[in-house]
């Protein structure tokens, strides 16, 4: 381990070199690779160099013992040999954490898309629950969230709605939301106080360049319509709602919520090369992984993530078999106790799946 994180370090120090070049400065695209590259490994360099330090302490240390000390201090020196031999133990933890290869998408914005599933108008309901608990954490956060696409429903929930968020590390908070949420509770339409249970989908999908994915406009078909509020009756009588149908993939993307026909086809062309670059994703990992699965579950739509018990206060999420009786909160958007668990789990299965 320690051959890979000096390794790491100068690398570091080699591409603050590169930084300082007059030929990088003046060249925006190695510029931007280096910067980002050396961002990436600046937490661990940091952590290592402080590892160091505290190695080198506990070697003095340890030397002192040899010496002729008297009672009182050489308890003092094994005091301060046990201390820093726990400090360099958290760190090594640490160390091994962030060696862990980074998942590429982390620091990507997000495409989020909420779909009401089995429920009928409570899953609709349910749907605009979740689009407002995510966009209250992504305020906290300091994201920014703008929708794409939305089909509401006259109740004030959503049969779908798309929205994007552009934050630094969005897609590593988000991305272990995909799934299917389960709530339980009284509808505000039940008159007889019984609980309903139902289920909405959540696909988080990073937002992918042109250079990560080619696709052709030749392989796209567009279509344009008037766009429809609740209910589907027409509120703008001029074409401005656009459908792109990525051919090869039959993947169909629909935006209208810009008043303008080119602004909608730019949002749109955006999800679809997100989608498309979803797809590539999966089947490419299906491939890598096919029977082993992370702690934190395959992110497969279908799959059952999570449930909200309304009259508990309580939420579970059943893939870390974590239970927080604080709905209430959550739903106001503070989940960042459910999803640091999640992270948890997820760089343990991932160190352990390292070192076998």
């Amino acid at each position: 381990m320690i051959d890979r994180l000096q390794a790491v370090e100068d690398r570091y120090e080699r591409l603050n070199e590169l930084l300082s070049d007059p030929e990088v400065i003046n060249d925006n695209n190695k510029l931007r690779e280096y910067s980002k590259e050396q961002s990436n490994i600046q937490d661990t360099v940091m952590a290592y160099k402080e590892y160091k330090v505290i190695r080198e302490q506990y070697q003095e240390a340890k030397m002192m013992l040899d010496e002729k000390l008297d009672s009182d201090m050489r308890e003092m020196v094994k005091e301060e040999v046990h201390e820093l031999e726990e400090n360099m133990k958290v760190l090594e933890e640490k160390l091994r954490i962030l060696l862990i290869p980074k998942d590429p998408n982390d620091d990507k914005n997000v495409i989020v898309e909420i779909r009401g599933a089995a429920g009928g108008d409570e899953a609709a309901l349910f749907a605009g629950s979740l689009y407002r608990m995510y966009s209250r954490f992504a305020e906290v956060q300091g994201w920014k969230t703008e929708v794409i696409d939305a089909n509401p429903t006259g109740l004030g929930g959503y049969k779908e709605i798309i929205f994007m968020v552009n934050g630094n590390g969005a897609f590593s908070k988000l991305k272990f939301e995909n799934g299917a949420h389960r709530v339980q509770r009284v509808p505000e339409t039940e008159s007889g106080g019984r609980i309903h249970t139902s289920t909405a989908t959540v696909a988080v999908l990073p937002e992918a360049e042109e250079v990560e994915v080619n696709i052709h406009e030749k392989d796209i078909r567009t279509d344009t319509f008037t766009s429809s509020g609740p209910g589907g009756q027409s509120v703008n009588t001029t074409m401005s709602a656009v459908r792109l149908t990525h051919l090869p993939t039959m993947t169909v993307v629909s935006c209208q919520d810009e008043k303008s026909q080119i602004k909608n086809k730019e949002k749109a062309m955006k999800v679809l090369r997100a989608r498309v670059y979803d797809k590539i994703q999966r089947e490419v990992q299906a491939e890598y992984d096919q029977n082993r699965k992370q702690a934190v579950g395959t992110g497969d739509r279908s799959e059952r993530i999570r449930t909200y018990n309304f009259p508990q206060n309580r939420v579970t999420d059943h893939r870390i078999g974590l239970t927080i009786q604080k709905l209430d909160q959550i739903m106001e958007g503070k989940i960042d106790e459910v999803i640091d668990a999640l992270i948890v789990a997820d760089q343990s299965a991932r160190l352990q799946n390292a070192e076998e």
